[in-house]
């Protein structure tokens, strides 16, 4: 039960909760938009 509710709080702050530090954005969004991208051969 604790495992889940932890989580599910993780997913909750990592994936949906807008953090004003990055615009609104969540910090997974925000993660994967900063990746550099691949060069193209």
């Amino acid at each position: 039960e604790a495992r889940k509710s932890i989580g599910d709080y993780v997913t909750l702050y990592n994936q949906r909760r807008p953090h004003s530090s990055l615009d609104g954005i969540p910090p997974d969004t925000f993660y994967y938009q900063h990746l550099p991208q691949k060069m193209a051969a």
